[in-house]
């Protein structure tokens, strides 16, 4: 005997109650996503980014642990470029997110910054990191590859007295040129007209050691021509020289401090007693705008309900000369509380969590034509300090509060 299933009846109240339901839920999904629901969900399930640097904690404000920062931690999340003309012409750097700053920024961006890169040495350098310096190559030390004979004569003073013979790289060098190697190499520098040739064009410094060149590991970077222009990363342990080893470590600014009262989001609009800015604009920027992420501050007298606005939503004016014009001229608005090498901004804000997280951002300087120019301070953002509520924050100067 055969079976007989019967198929659903689909009534017309069925119909209607699958019709409310789709639209219910094509209500639901366009909420989601039109109000941010579907984003708030999303960042309550996945943990916030917590990437900062080391700090030590004083009544006065966090103060980032100096012995456990260096260049090769400085990671960039945002992409970049900057063209700027040279005796060769126009040249552009340009840098990619994930990158070191170390890898694409110079010596010479942190000749204003007081930290007084260009002092070290080699000796200084592997002396902190135990880098055996015999087994490096000489082109190793980028330094050396754009550096004529009397260039090297200046930088390295004795030289000047020893046979060229006696100095692998140099006698190479004088029988490409066709110079007798019986000869001191000071009177070569002197005597001969090389001045336009550098070394690294006529031999392949890869073929020597480091060391080849007596005295070298003990001239300090800016006895040497043109040092600004040699990348971090092109001497041999600098990207991995923890800032304490430099010979000036960045002094916090403690003429002004405060702490972390109220971080508020982006519901705030036009804001008046900002305390953040820039060097162009100065550090009271007022925030004219309908998002005005920022934290408000308290401490003695009108430091309580000033505001320091996020760089995420507010751009200011920055840097001078030439380079003034990367970036369209912006920089994101902050504070300068660690002095030159870095910008200090505010970046994201929780104010559920009560966080405020702040990042670094750095700038790329040149000499020019004889003239010293800055771009703003847009290379960035580099994971920085991480405030909570009630934690004390240095400002730096200026000290000054809208009313």
């Amino acid at each position: 005997m055969k079976s007989s299933k019967r198929s659903p009846k689909i009534t017309f109240d069925m119909v209607r109650y699958l019709i409310l339901f789709g639209l219910l839920g094509g209500l639901f999904i366009h909420s989601f996503c039109q109000y941010g629901i579907m984003n708030q969900v999303i960042g309550f399930i996945l943990p916030k980014a917590s990437a900062q640097v080391p700090f030590v904690s004083s009544n006065n404000g966090l103060i980032p642990d100096w012995s456990k920062m260096k260049f090769q931690d400085m990671i960039v999340s945002e992409s970049g470029n900057v063209t700027y003309p040279s005796v060769r012409g126009n040249q552009t750097k340009t840098w990619q997110a994930g990158q070191s700053i170390g890898d694409f920024m110079e010596l010479g961006d942190f000749e204003d910054a007081n930290l007084n890169l260009e002092k070290l040495n080699l000796r200084a350098i592997s002396q902190a990191l135990a880098i055996d310096l015999d087994g490096l190559k000489l082109d190793d030390f980028g330094i050396i590859k754009t550096q004529t004979l009397s260039d090297l004569v200046k930088a390295i003073p004795e030289l000047a007295n020893q046979s060229a013979r006696s100095v692998a790289p140099i006698a190479d060098f004088f029988r490409q040129m066709g110079i007798s190697t019986n000869q001191r190499i000071g009177n070569v520098a002197n005597y001969y007209n090389l001045d336009n040739i550098p070394l690294g064009d006529e031999i392949d410094l890869s073929k020597y050691k480091l060391t080849s060149i007596p005295g070298i590991e003990n001239s300090s970077f800016d006895e040497f021509a043109n040092w600004q222009d040699t990348l971090i990363s092109d001497i041999p342990g600098l990207k991995d020289l923890s800032w304490n080893n430099f010979p000036n470590v960045p002094e916090p600014d403690l003429s002004f401090v405060g702490q972390v009262d109220l971080p508020l989001g982006d519901i705030e609009a036009n804001r008046i007693r900002s305390i953040s800015g820039s060097y162009q604009e100065g550090f009271n920027v007022p925030c004219n705008q309908n998002n005005c992420v920022h934290f408000e501050a308290s401490g003695l007298g009108q430091t309580t309900g000033a505001q320091w606005i996020s760089g995420k939503v507010q751009k200011v004016k920055g840097g001078y000369g030439i380079l003034a014009v990367a970036n369209g001229g912006l920089e994101p608005t902050g504070r300068h509380p660690f002095g030159k090498s870095f910008k200090q901004v505010v970046w994201d804000i929780d104010e559920s969590s009560g966080s405020v997280n702040t990042a670094m951002f750095f700038r790329i300087c040149k000499t020019i034509f004889f003239v010293r120019t800055c771009t703003p301070y847009f290379i960035g953002p580099v994971p920085f300090i991480n405030y909570h509520e009630k934690d004390p924050i240095i400002f730096g100067s200026p000290s000054t509060v809208p009313d």
